[in-house]
Parts: C-alpha cells; structure tokens; sequence
C-alpha cells in the first residue's frame, strides 16, 4: 500500500474532490487530505493551524505532497489578497518545515508565482483590481519587455501610485517567501520544488521573477522546477508520487501535429513543451516506439484555441479521431475552458473500453488538462498493471469528469453565466439541460447517473458534482 499525504490549494472540487476520486480508483494507494472544511475559500483563509495540527497527527506517509501557499498565505486565492507582513508568514512556515522535518517522507512542494490578470476582474484579487487590474498587467508587461528588449519603457504608468505601491510591496513579500523556498531544497526539507507560473504571457513580472528563481537555483545547483500553470501541480506531483520506482512510457500523439508549436491561451510555452513539462513532473518517460505501452492523444488546435467562456473561437473537431489499440487517455484542449462537442459526440458513440481507454479530460487551461489528464490515466495504468483497479470508481470518476467539462462547461455554463439572476438559482433553473448529457453518459460508461449539482465557489467557474 502506498501512502500519501496531500494539502491541496483550496476546497474548489477540483483540488480536493478529484483527488478522492482519482485514488479511489488504485485501491492499493492510499491518499491522506485534511478535512475539507480546514481548507481555503474564495474569501475565507485556511486553518493553518488545524491543516499542521492534522499533519503532525497523520499515519506515516510514504510521499507528502504540499500547497505552499496554503500554508504561507491560507490559500492560492489568499496568497495575492492578504496583508499579512512577510514575518508572521516566516513564522507560519517555520512550524511547517520544523513537522517535515520531524516526518520520514518524501515531500514535493509547490508554490505560486503571482499571477497578473489581464482583466479588472477582482472576485480573486484585491479591491482595486477593479478598475486598475488591465493597467497594472500593462504596466507589468511593458516593464519586463523593456528590460528584455533593453528599451527605455515609452509606457506612460496611469495607475494610482498608491495603489501600485501596495501592488508591487504584495509581490516583493511573495517572491522572497519564493526564494525561501530554495533554502529549503537546499537543507533537503523539499525532495521537488515547483514554482507555477498561473494565467501568464511572454512578459510580466512574474515571468521575470520566474527566470530570477531559475538564475539563482541554476547557480547553487538546486533542481527547482518552473511549470506554466496552478490547479493541476498537485495532480502532476500525485502521479509522480504514484509512479515513483515504476518506469513508465507515454507516447504523446497530436491529433494536428503540425500545430504542436502553437501556444495555448493563459500560457507561454508551446503545447509540444506544456506536454513535455508535464511528463516530465510525473516522472514518466517519452516513448517514440511504434507500439507504446500507454498513448497521450491530446486534441488540440489547428490554428488557435479557442475558449468557451469568453466565446472565443470555438473550435470543433473536423474529422474523424482514430483511436489506439492500446491503452490511451485524451487531454482534450481544442478549447480552454471545456470539451470538444464533436470530440466527445464520438467518443460517446459505442461504449467506454474499461482497460483501454485510461481517462479524459478537458478543464480550463492546456495545462491543468494535461496534467489532471495524466494523473487520472498513470494511477488507472498502475492500478490495472498491479490488479488492484476499482473499475466502479473509476466509472465514477469519468462521469465527473464528463459532467463537469462537457456537460456543463462546454455546453450549460454558457445559460447559467448569461441569465442575468445569482449562478445558482440559474444553475436550479437549468439541471433539465444536463439530462441529454446524463443519458448519453449512462450508455457510455454502463453506470445508472443521478448526479447532484451545487456552485461551491457561489460563481460559475467551479462546479460540484455529486453521484
């Protein structure tokens, strides 16, 4: 039995909920979280010192696996809100890495490198992001571009001085709480360090503190990882908990390979580099062979991606897939924010092939789809390889998985988000819509649904699946 410790992000169902479903597919792995309740919000901090208390009282656990931030800041959300000076998070960290020491584990840790949205969106950043959100992004764009270009900034800063002060102090406190970090890699308190880099571009402040952190880890020959995207590290770090000891090969095939270079939105590498970055977390090993054990189909796109929330270029599969012979999973990234229509109409035309087909996914970004992705298909692998696959469970996961990003992101998100009235009495108002995708879903995976909706966040983004 392996075990493992996890302190996810937050308590949004994808950090916490995914992970109970995803290990109870292997029942020869067991994954430890804290109670839910003890996790951040989208407006309240986590329990810091229930979340440590509940650490230190834990079985002994082969691998534990760490939001920093968590434990930092009280959450990813928290992290970029709370005034806290720089000492009282020091000392919050303190009592982390006096526990981890204490514990015979392996820990792989993770923490952010603020993001800067390119929006005046403030449901999870401070007040005045709205109206002073864009204008900060630019400001921050055009301050690392010049001094990558060596030109003289020609930006004119329109931003209160106030509150770009406070701004950039926020970020000032977070990086050198980052830097902290590579101490601790350094003392091997941390066996993985990953810095992600969440809903990023060519240029930004965060994407030069980012190669600050690379310099300065290169240069004391510290193996600190830098990875574009958030939600979906934690999953990768499970697989490569998962994986650990097994030597496992994966062979990515791209349904439009000569698009492979193309970058995904919210993202700064290539699609070919997020699949390669992602594999490598995980532990896993390319396979070029022309029989793989495992195939990584990822559908992405031909030309641009397209993104199902903004409504932005929405992309449909325009030809027929050929699926492998062999054991397979699919990140489908055609569009952020959700599934491929014509993708998933195929998919659901015959019956799941239990042992076959090893997983799905489509949520948000490229990244947190590849690497939710591959979680869900290395553990169902191992699990199969070793003769401990739950086969319900992980019918179970599936039908989450395709409710959640089909269902409802591509398909009934779009009514609850325009309805004009509060997102959960329009989500109240449209559960007949989920029926179609409930019966077709039934079909394909052999398994009776009755599914329980419910908006956990009060907004439209993150919803909760219950069977």
């Amino acid at each position: 039995m392996k075990k493992i410790a996890l302190i996810p992000i937050d308590n949004r169902p994808i950090c916490y909920s995914l992970i109970e479903e995803i290990s109870a597919v292997n029942e020869n792995l067991q994954v430890s979280l804290p109670d839910r309740n003890l996790l951040g919000g989208l407006y309240d901090m986590a329990d810091i010192s229930g979340i440590l208390n509940w650490l230190k009282s834990i079985p002994e656990a082969d691998y534990t696996i760490i939001s920093l931030d968590t434990i930092a800041y009280g959450g990813l959300v928290a992290s970029r809100r709370i005034p806290d000076d720089i000492n009282t998070i020091k000392s919050r960290l303190l009592s982390l890495k006096k526990t981890l020491k204490s514990l015979n584990t392996k820990v792989f840790a993770f923490s952010s490198i603020m993001r800067i949205s390119n929006n005046n969106i403030n449901e999870e950043e401070k007040d005045y992001w709205n109206p002073w959100g864009t204008r900060i992004y630019q400001y921050s764009y055009h301050q690392h571009k010049s001094r990558v270009l060596n030109q003289a900034n020609c930006v004119i800063n329109t931003v209160p001085a106030d509150i770009l002060e406070d701004y950039l102090n926020t970020r000032k406190r977070n990086f050198e709480i980052n830097r902290l970090y590579l101490d601790w890699l350094d003392e091997g308190v941390i066996d993985t360090l990953v810095f992600s880099k969440d809903d990023t571009g060519e240029y930004g402040l965060n994407v030069e503190e980012a190669k600050t952190l690379e310099r300065e880890a290169t240069a004391r020959n510290l193996n600190a990882i830098i990875k574009t995207g958030a939600d979906e590290i934690p999953l990768t770090l499970l697989a490569r908990a998962i994986a650990d000891n097994e030597r496992v090969k994966i062979k990515p095939a791209f349904v439009f390979e000569d698009s492979k270079s193309k970058i995904s939105k919210y993202e700064d590498i290539s699609v070919e580099n997020c699949v390669k970055s992602q594999l490598s977390l995980a532990g896993v090993e390319i396979d070029a062979s022309e029989n793989p054990e495992i195939t990584m189909v990822i559908n992405n796109f031909a030309y641009e991606q397209g993104d199902l929330v903004l409504g932005d270029v929405i992309n449909s599969l325009d030809k027929k897939i050929k699926l492998p012979e062999n054991p397979y999973f699919i990140a489908d990234i055609n569009n952020a924010n959700g599934s491929d229509n014509e993708l998933v109409r195929q998919l659901t035309n015959e019956k799941m092939k239990i042992g076959t087909m090893l997983g799905y996914s489509a949520y948000n970004t490229s990244a947190n789809t590849i690497g939710s992705s591959l979680c869900i298909a290395l553990n169902c692998f191992l699990a199969l390889k070793y003769g401990c696959f739950n086969e319900d469970a992980f019918k179970h996961l599936m039908a989450v998985r395709f409710l959640d990003d089909w269902a409802y992101q591509a398909n009934v998100r779009k009514a609850v988000r325009e309805s004009g009235i509060s997102f959960e009495e329009a989500l109240n108002n449209h559960l007949e819509d989920f029926s179609r995708y409930e019966k077709l879903l039934s079909v394909f995976l052999d398994k009776d649904l009755k599914p329980k909706y419910s908006l956990p966040w009060k907004r439209s983004f993150e919803i909760e699946i219950i069977l």
